[in-house]
């Protein structure tokens, strides 16, 4: 930690510390936690040199304002703002000089919902369970931005990376997401499942870091009654009494009693941090990737007669 800091002069609507995640401390209770938008965040930060493992800012709708005290270099990714510095007009994902006193605004989003703020040297604020990211399920890590907040800025230790073009996905006009069925599919009908992965859902304005949200036809469960609560995991869908699909994300709960029905690979999970509400959202069976050569049973020996 270097003692220089940023100054929040606007936090927007919310405005949290994240970075990969916190990991191994599910019996505990503690969720992933990190950034929803995986790729943009770690753009964010090799733009300004810093290691993927950074600590950046995760904006949300209406962006943010910060004052350096430092000369730094910064960057904004994911869903796409106007950037501003002092105010003047500076490029949007790609590396921006800031001298010490520059005020850095971030607008609204124009596409997407989320947007990522590096700075050269990372977020420092002091790390819990090994992770500088805020947390909003369990209360763990620092607090969402409040105006009048400082921030902590670490030491450079990279060169902003050289690109002609920073490659990106654009936030989805629908978002698509296949799903493995299970563990718990055989406590739907046959016809919810047909339902899930052919109509069509759109993002619920309730929907946050925990989960994702949906709106549309509800799905018929097979059996009554509900689970004693068990493990939950990164992109579980699990429906809850009104029959509608939650997708869970980064803050999600460890454990749950609701039945899931299928898991959305996190891989694909990435564009539902960019999801609007009202987006249109379908659900697509996923293709299981055969067995290698290598990981197929031996066949059994034949008999001798």
């Amino acid at each position: 930690m270097t003692g220089a800091g940023l100054e929040v002069l606007r936090a927007g609507a919310l405005t949290t510390v994240q970075d990969l995640g916190r990991f191994g401390h599910a019996a505990l209770g503690v969720p992933r936690s990190g950034a929803l938008d995986q790729p943009a965040h770690r753009l964010a930060n090799r733009l300004v040199g810093n290691a993927a493992g950074a600590a950046t800012l995760e904006t949300t709708m209406t962006g943010v304002a910060l004052r350096t005290s430092r000369p730094v270099m910064a960057a904004v990714t994911g869903a796409p703002a106007p950037v501003r510095v002092d105010g003047r007009p500076v490029p949007w994902a790609a590396p921006v000089r800031l001298p010490a006193g520059a005020v850095l605004e971030v607008g609204a989003a124009s596409a997407g919902l989320r947007s990522y703020v590096a700075v050269s040297g990372g977020i420092a604020v002091e790390p819990v369970l090994g992770s500088r990211s805020t947390d909003l399920l369990s209360g763990v890590g620092p607090q969402p931005l409040a105006d009048g907040d400082t921030l902590p800025l670490g030491g450079p230790f990279g060169h902003p990376a050289p690109a002609d073009i920073a490659l990106w996905q654009a936030p989805p006009r629908e978002l698509v997401l296949p799903v493995l069925p299970g563990p718990r599919d055989d406590w739907f009908t046959p016809a919810a499942w047909r339902t899930f992965t052919s109509a069509r859902f759109a993002v619920s304005s309730r929907s946050n870091r925990i989960g994702l949200r949906t709106e549309g036809p509800a799905l018929e469960r097979a059996r009554p009654g509900e689970l004693p609560s068990e493990g939950m995991v990164l992109g579980a869908v699990q429906v809850p009494p009104d029959g509608k699909p939650v997708v869970f994300l980064a803050d999600c709960p460890t454990t749950g009693g609701y039945p899931v029905i299928g898991v959305v690979p996190e891989a694909h999970l990435a564009a539902a941090a960019q999801a609007v509400p009202g987006l249109p959202v379908r659900f697509v069976t996923a293709a299981r990737r055969p067995l290698s050569a290598a990981a197929r049973p031996a066949p059994a020996a034949a008999g001798r007669g």
